[in-house]
């Protein structure tokens, strides 16, 4: 896996992944919020499949692998 996202990417994904999960284990909204945890999960491995699949990179630098 080559990194593909870069820090602000990675801020934004693990600040709203966190918002999503809080709110869905709160109840205040449906379960739809527990994909947050897809967004965590991305932000820590710095590694987005879907990027991958459409060739975005957010990382400036080169990629390490």
């Amino acid at each position: 896996m080559k990194i593909n996202i870069g820090t602000i990417d990675r801020i934004v994904r693990l600040i709203l992944g966190l918002v999503l999960i809080v709110l869905a284990a709160n109840g205040t909204i449906g379960w739809w919020g527990w994909l947050g945890l897809v967004a965590v999960a991305t932000s820590l491995f710095r590694f987005c499949p879907l990027y991958a699949v459409l060739g975005i990179n957010t990382c400036p630098l080169k990629s390490r692998g």
